[in-house]
């Protein structure tokens, strides 16, 4: 079957706590009001989103008259004891810096390591995918968080890259593009598409 469909993944919009590069894995601050957003389209079938504000914020100001599906799965990784603090805070603990040198090994005091946080969003993409299926919608966009973005794009942009080489500014969005078969065969997308940005939104 060739069959084409499209995920978007839409990183949401900037916070205080992010401007101040603060780690806020699970911790829940609202965006800022001058967020600005990808112009993405309405004609999305279904819309996930974190459960987190800052995401449910984003989806909202986006889809402003459409439901969305909540799902915990896809937060970003859960820093632990290290919610809301910055790299000035933390630049003297040996166990942050020993995590800094290689965070896919080590874990947060407290938070997720690399492997539990990957094994969550695979699960809940897994039902993402279940749900689009089942249902043969061809069109789906998720708002969440840029580790989890970053980790979705390691794992199935049509390029090969590590996680960290994956840039995804706030606000952000992606279309990757899927013939069906090769989705329920969790394969590489076959294309890759950056969503423009536009200046502002308030509405």
């Amino acid at each position: 079957m060739d069959e084409r469909v499209v995920i978007t993944l839409f990183r949401h919009g900037v916070t205080e706590d992010n401007k101040r590069r603060a780690y806020i894995g699970w911790t829940n601050p609202s965006i800022s009001e001058d967020a600005e957003f990808a112009d993405v389209t309405d004609d999305y079938d279904l819309i996930f989103t974190s459960d987190l504000d800052r995401c449910m914020q984003t989806t909202k100001r986006l889809f402003p008259h459409r439901k969305a599906i909540s799902m915990p799965l896809f937060r970003e990784i859960l820093f632990g004891q290290w919610e809301g603090k910055t790299y000035a805070d933390l630049e003297h603990d040996k166990q942050y810096r020993s995590w800094v040198s290689d965070p896919i090994a080590d874990a947060p005091p407290g938070g997720e390591s690399f492997t539990q946080f990957t094994e969550r969003i695979d699960q809940g993409f897994q039902a993402l995918v279940e749900q689009m299926n089942l249902q043969l919608h061809k069109k789906v966009i998720l708002t969440t968080h840029g580790g989890v973005i970053r980790y979705l794009l390691m794992k199935y942009a049509p390029e090969k890259r590590s996680f960290w080489e994956w840039k995804v500014p706030h606000g952000s969005a992606v279309e990757l593009e899927w013939k069906r078969e090769d989705l329920r065969r969790d394969a590489r997308c076959t294309s890759l598409r950056v969503v423009p940005i536009t200046a502002k939104q308030n509405g």
